[in-house]
């Protein structure tokens, strides 16, 4: 699930990530329970609340999504 409107409606900051997500190559689906699942072959499954408490949810999910690249690169080094 690569569109983000299949997802159904999302906050603006979630918005957000799922595309940049999506331009990084991840793939974006919700879970029966309704949470959100970016998911890449080669890399851990990274989760996150559809409706966030916490302002800063989304940041944190997009500093996880740019740290599993950098990780995958390190990798790749070594």
């Amino acid at each position: 699930m690569n569109s983000v409107s299949t997802l159904g409606k999302l906050k603006k900051p979630l918005q957000e990530l799922a595309d940049f997500a999506i331009s990084l190559g991840w793939q974006v689906s919700r879970t029966r329970g309704g949470h959100i699942r970016f998911t890449k072959p080669g890399y851990p499954p990274i989760y996150t609340s559809s409706t966030p408490s916490d302002p800063r949810a989304a940041l944190n999910a997009r500093a996880l999504l740019r740290r599993a690249k950098c990780r995958q690169a390190r990798r790749a080094l070594s």
